[in-house]
């Protein structure tokens, strides 16, 4: 029976995959070194491509993230050089990330001796907006049993 095996050990087993090997190790490189250098904003959202002459591919989630890198360009690309970096230049492009899924809807639930407490909070307080809210949560939570 074969048993699933580590990434890394697929690629050291033979030379076919050195090139491969190699483009992945520089690309976490890359990853490693633009979030120490970048923002917080704009560590999250850039991803770097391939070296290819001398130019470096940064790819920015939404077109205002790829304005702010071209702003932030000639330093990132002094300090990327500074890390022994080959890159003469910086080309960005947006490649925009697949939507998110939204939030579950909250479906919060009380229970029966919570659902009584709530009511009695809500009866024992003068009239106010408080005692109001707490009276239609109450109302709305014994519905919902």
């Amino acid at each position: 029976m074969r048993r699933p095996q580590p990434f890394a050990e697929v690629l050291n087993r033979t030379d076919a995959f050195a090139a491969l090997r190699a483009g992945v190790e520089q690309i976490a490189a890359l990853e490693k070194d633009l979030r120490e250098l970048l923002p917080d904003y704009l560590a999250t959202s850039v991803e770097p491509g391939f070296i290819k002459e001398g130019v470096l591919a940064l790819f920015a989630a939404h077109n205002a993230l790829a304005a702010r890198l071209r702003h932030l360009e000639p330093r990132l690309l002094f300090d990327l050089q500074q890390r022994g970096w080959p890159v003469n230049s910086l080309r960005v492009r947006v490649r925009p990330q697949p939507a998110k899924e939204p939030p579950p809807i909250k479906q919060a639930r009380m229970s029966p001796a919570g659902v009584n407490a709530l009511h009695e909070l809500s009866e024992s307080l003068a009239p106010s907006p408080l005692q109001e809210a707490l009276a239609k949560m109450a109302d709305r939570h014994r519905r919902n049993r």
